[in-house]
């Protein structure tokens, strides 16, 4: 018993000084986390070299856009074909798809061999052959009768600018074939599939076998987002923003990119770490200098990578008594295979002993236990390099979502991984020491080259089918010019309906007389008050006017909210909840006592038949008071003060908030005769002639018409314009039937005709996987801050994620894209819309001063206008497209509503000192 544990312990001696004696020899193949993080911290500086336009062509890792645009959805269907060239065999695939709720597919392959002559012969001869291989697997499976759409999996470099299309960069893997590097594959496989007659099949997407893997995996775990193959050769690819892909057009989205990582380091960025057995390995290679990470790592080269060793250590004496073999000799003698054999621990050391006795090395124990290290070491390092940079890509994937713990897959093919007893173990444990703030699981891949390439194609064929129903369900918002034109003319035959006394009793646009007769000309100075009554909250204001040198407009106000249930309440409620904020104002100011002019501004439709009377014409923006319409609300606020009994005001004028948004910019600008309002609702005023109005009596001079054209296309003039969800949103709505252009062109609605056309993609299965959430059902869930937000060039797609997170909307990348597209429509179409009807007025105002050329500002207030990304922009383009003869300035109105009111009360003092002097 002694006797078997000393000779126990003389072998684990034994064992330790072999293993201490090859540490020694290959230390510098052992890197430590340090290093690691260094090679990580490289890699990732070559990923952002390799996506930027122009440090890309000199970039080593090339991070080639694949255009593979979305992952599986688990909606994908139907029958497809996958061709595999990458390996030492070509593969034919039929893959079915079935949409049964389970995510199920079935495979069925066939292998040929890829003899020499093809690899190393011309481009005509491979794809001849590759033609003739899917022929005979088609004929084998009884498929040449259907037309079938087809994915290549083409495991080399390509450079792609469309899914179908790819021009290899070089070949990699001992292919070496002619005339084909710098041309489109895609094109070589169709030719020789024309060649024959009888098979019709069409070729959707050319994919590489790490992007099929990333699609396989993805179909099974929606979660996976990176492929990463090591095998023969070894690459990786994931889903990038596409912000931040310069060589691809667009910022929407996400792209997967084929990072060919394998020729990292081909630019010296890894010299410090390659050892002289890499660099001996390098030059017997065929492509010396290129693909060096690629040689460090993958199965193709670690079995000489360990010959290469164990020659110079038998040279030196250090194995097999100094006995060189001509399997030392022999280059490609030890292959991967071997490696991994050898490392098979739990069999000791016999499968080491006889794989070297069958290469004639007749090995002693201590040369078996060298040799095993020797293995390990080379594997480890090549797990260590390989989980370095996989550790940049998922460190790259949590900073580009903002998170600072990541959950998600890496897909994984590939033989060394497969079959190689330690090699998963260790990357698995080497990434997760390196990254741990990523919670990675590790996806084997089935069949991920050629399922992969029918996944890519399915989701291909399912992206394009989805396109065509959403072009079609939102090809109705698109107006062309001639439309847009149709509008303009519209909108300037119901503006003129509006100011004839015979037809405008019947208008739809009631061009409203303001009797405001002039704008600003500097000498109005005073204290004011002004009221603000126009949507859910209610301001009132002093302001203070100096004219002269040093004039100005000083403004103190208080904001006080207007409940639901004053809002829809009774007149006599509304009006006295009005001069209760007056009260607390003029408490909080101080100046109870004084009697000041007032100017009201009340921003709904009023017919005035003097500048402090107006009768309301009808409630808009969601107020139903009762007892209000067809009264005089400058007599509703009197009677509201009087019951009171605690002060009283000089009400000098009743202004709509477009009229004051013209007033306050024709303060700053004389040029100033527009005002357009786009926010909560829309109106414009614009200064008339006198002669020109019809319904108020005098030719001399201008007035002010405030439009009120938010019930354009009430008569059903434009009703070939309006949706299927313009409809649904007016019949939903307080007042239905009014409004119209108001319901298609403002602020209050913009985001509830969003939420119906999104309520319609998701019936269709286009969005949120076909669920309808609850919150989707809500009506006023979609505010049109979001549309603001959400159509914001700086946002990023997480972050519009985040926002329909935050209504309860689960969506995906693709969803995020979509619902950013129907906001983009939707709010685009509003602006156009807007831009026509104020190219109506800004034409009418040319041919009423008879120039051929017209000069003006348009004063302009409103958070759609003001807050929206595009809206300001794609207006003025259109108000310039439909009016090009008139030169049009938009100046933004510092609150229109406040200062505007005090200014026409100002204007309107100014007038009437005038007159009694007169």
């Amino acid at each position: 018993m002694f006797a078997v544990h000393l000779l126990a312990f003389h072998f684990t001696k034994l064992k330790e000084d072999q293993i201490k004696k090859v540490d020694r020899y290959l230390y510098q193949l052992r890197l430590s986390d340090d290093v690691l993080l260094d090679v990580m911290a490289r890699f990732q500086a070559e990923m952002v070299k390799g996506l930027g336009r122009d440090t890309n062509p000199t970039a080593t890792v090339k991070m080639l856009p694949s255009f593979v645009r979305s992952l599986p959805d688990g909606s994908e269907k139907g029958e497809f074909l996958a061709v595999d060239l990458g390996g030492s065999q070509f593969r034919a695939h039929q893959v079915k798809v079935f949409d049964d709720g389970k995510q199920s597919s079935q495979l069925e392959s066939k292998f040929y061999p890829t003899p020499k002559e093809v690899t190393q012969g011309n481009g005509a001869e491979l794809f001849d052959y590759i033609a003739d291989c899917l022929l005979d697997f088609m004929e084998t499976k009884n498929l040449k009768h259907k037309k079938l759409p087809l994915g290549f999996t083409f495991s080399f470099p390509c450079r792609q600018t469309k899914l179908e299309e790819g021009v290899l960069l070089a070949w990699t893997k001992h292919f070496k074939v002619r005339g084909v590097q710098d041309t489109d594959v895609v094109s070589f496989l169709r030719k020789a599939l024309q060649k024959h007659k009888d098979i019709d099949v069409d070729v959707l997407a050319l994919v590489n076998d790490t992007v099929g893997t990333m699609m396989t995996c993805g179909y099974d775990d929606q979660r996976c987002e990176v492929g990463l193959i090591i095998g023969t050769g070894t690459n990786a690819c994931y889903m990038e923003e596409m912000r931040h892909i310069d060589l691809v057009e667009g910022d929407e989205g996400r792209m997967c990119i084929n990072t060919e990582w394998g020729a990292f380091g081909d630019d010296g960025a890894l010299d410090d770490l390659r050892t002289e057995f890499d660099r001996e390995l390098d030059l017997g290679s065929l492509n010396p200098g290129k693909q060096l990470f690629e040689k460090m790592i993958s199965s193709l080269y670690l079995g000489e990578l360990v010959r290469l060793i164990l020659l110079k250590m038998t040279k030196e004496g250090l194995l097999f008594n100094g006995k060189v073999s001509t399997a030392l000799l022999t280059k490609g003698k030890i292959e991967t295979k071997h490696v991994s054999a050898m490392e098979k621990y739990k069999e000791g050391l016999s499968n080491t002993k006889e794989i070297l006795t069958e290469l004639n090395l007749f090995p002693s124990e201590e040369d078996c236990v060298a040799v095993q290290h020797v293995c390990t070491i080379v594997s480890f390092r090549s797990a260590n390099l390989c989980a370095a940079a996989l550790a940049a890509i998922l460190t790259r994937l949590r900073e580009n979502k903002k998170l600072l713990r990541m959950r998600t897959t890496v897909g994984i093919d590939g033989g060394l991984y497969k079959t190689h007893p330690q090699y998963a173990k260790r990357l698995h444990k080497v990434v997760r020491r390196l990254v741990p703030t990523c919670d990675v699981r590790f996806l084997l891949s089935v069949s991920g080259s050629g399922r992969g390439a029918a996944m890519v194609t399915a989701v291909a064929r399912r992206l394009a089918a989805q396109r065509q129903h959403i072009n079609a369900t939102l090809a109705p918002f698109l107006l062309p010019l001639g439309t847009l034109r149709e509008v303009k003319d519209k909108m300037r035959a119901e503006l003129e309906y509006g100011l004839k006394r015979e037809t405008q009793g019947d208008a739809t646009v009631k061009m409203l007389p303001t009797y405001v007769c002039g704008t600003p000309d500097g000498t109005e100075k005073g204290k004011f008050l002004a009221l603000d009554l126009g949507g859910t909250n209610f301001r009132v204001l002093l302001v203070k006017i100096k004219s002269g040198r040093r004039r100005s407009v000083q403004m103190y106000n208080k904001i006080f909210a207007i409940p639901l249930e004053i809002m829809q309440g009774t007149g006599e409620e509304l009006f006295d909840h009005i001069v209760q904020c007056i009260a607390d104002f003029l408490e909080y100011m101080g100046i109870k006592g004084a009697r000041l002019p007032l100017g009201f501004t009340f921003s709904f439709p009023c017919r005035q038949a003097s500048i402090d009377k107006g009768t309301l014409v009808g409630w808009t923006k969601g107020f139903k008071a009762t007892d209000c319409e067809g009264e005089d609300v400058v007599d509703m606020l009197r009677e509201a003060i009087r019951r009171r009994n605690e002060f009283d005001l000089d009400i000098v004028a009743v202004v709509n908030d477009t009229v004051g948004t013209m007033m306050t910019c024709g303060y700053e600008d004389p040029n100033c005769e527009i005002g357009l309002i786009a926010g909560t609702g829309s109106n414009v005023c614009y200064m008339e002639d006198m002669k020109n109005i019809e319904i108020v009596e005098g030719n001399e001079g201008k007035m002010c018409i405030n439009t009120e054209w938010g019930a354009f296309g009430d008569n059903g003039c434009i009703d070939n314009i309006r949706t299927k969800y313009d409809k649904e949103v007016d019949e939903g709505s307080l007042n239905p039937g009014k409004q119209r252009y108001e319901k298609m062109t403002s602020g209050m609605y913009l985001g509830e005709i969003v939420r119906q056309i999104l309520i319609d993609l998701t019936k269709q299965g286009l969005l949120f996987r076909g669920h309808i959430s609850e919150s989707l059902q809500k009506r006023g869930i979609f505010e049109t801050k979001f549309l603001s937000q959400i159509e914001s060039d700086r946002l990023a797609l997480l972050q519009v994620r985040r926002i329909l997170q935050q209504l309860g909307l689960d969506s995906t990348c693709d969803d995020s894209i979509i619902v950013k597209e129907v906001c983009g429509v939707v709010s685009r179409r509003a602006a156009q819309l807007c831009g026509a009807g104020l190219a109506a007025i800004v034409e009418k105002k040319r041919e009423n001063r008879g120039v051929e050329r017209l000069q003006i500002t348009v004063g302009v207030d409103g958070t759609l206008y003001k807050l929206h990304p595009h809206f300001s922009r794609v207006l003025q383009e259109t108000v310039k497209e439909l009016a090009p003869q008139c030169d049009v300035t938009f100046m933004l109105s510092e609150d229109g509503s406040g200062k505007g009111a005090a200014l026409i009360t100002a204007v309107a003092k100014r007038l009437h000192n005038v007159g009694q002097k007169k």
